[in-house]
């Protein structure tokens, strides 16, 4: 079965990514998770993004476009990134979930993903 992992990081997690005091440290804990995810061989697809201040969001609001820039919504979290993976159930996911250098200051939402539509 496969199922998204979102990693949500806070606005403190985002900045650790270019700070020169923080970035070896940060990407460090990322790519241990990344490899041992590729070891493993579960991860069917995965994605980093910049960050939320680059964010573009749109509405359609009685059928005009509105476009306001920067992140969907006011929170403490934001996607920061995205792995499918493909495991035999939830409890599988939710350990690797688990496992995101992400988990320990933000958060990380499991969501299974949709069978292709025949």
């Amino acid at each position: 079965m496969q199922y998204m992992l979102m990693l949500n990081e806070t606005a403190a997690e985002f900045a650790r990514r270019t700070d020169p005091e923080e970035t070896q440290a940060y990407w460090g804990g990322w790519n241990a998770f990344i490899g041992a995810m590729a070891q493993a061989g579960v991860i069917v697809k995965g994605d980093g993004l910049q960050g939320p201040m680059l964010a573009t969001t749109v509405r359609v609001v009685d059928g005009k476009r509105h476009v306001q820039d920067g992140p969907f919504a006011d929170t403490k979290e934001q996607l920061g990134g995205y792995f499918v993976i493909e495991v035999p159930d939830l409890d599988a996911a939710l350990d690797w979930a688990a496992q995101a250098p992400c988990a320990l200051a933000g958060s990380v939402e499991v969501r299974p993903v949709l069978p292709p539509m025949s």
